[in-house]
């Protein structure tokens, strides 16, 4: 079984930082690619970032330039870095750990708030 748990949400205001984390745990995780979706209110899933286990990394065209997803591959874990946070990265974020051949595991999610 595999858990994954996200952390770091939390309200900023705009254009400030925030990090958030995720670590994943379980049968087959190590080396496994892992990465963020977020789904704000009304709006449908946005992909955010991920990277594979050898470190290629992939944005989603509305974070690129501001987001930086990166891994600590002895932990299973995953940070996102968000700078110049804007009202519409206002979201909740699920972590992703994308094992080759099963479907994906998520996390619970966690709110990032972008206001003044």
């Amino acid at each position: 079984q595999v858990q994954v748990v996200e952390s770091g949400g939390g309200l900023v205001e705009p254009g400030e930082s925030l990090k958030l984390s995720c670590a994943a745990a379980g049968r087959g995780v190590s080396g496994s690619a892992m990465g963020w979706y977020r789904q704000g209110v009304g709006k449908a899933r946005e992909f955010v970032a991920q990277i594979s286990g050898s470190g290629i990394t992939l944005y989603g065209a509305s974070v690129k330039g501001r987001f930086t997803i990166s891994r600590d591959t002895a932990r299973n874990s995953v940070d996102l870095q968000m700078t110049s946070l804007k009202p519409e990265d206002t979201a909740v974020y699920y972590c992703y750990v994308r094992r080759p051949g099963v479907p994906e595991n998520w996390g619970q999610g966690t709110e990032v708030t972008v206001s003044s």
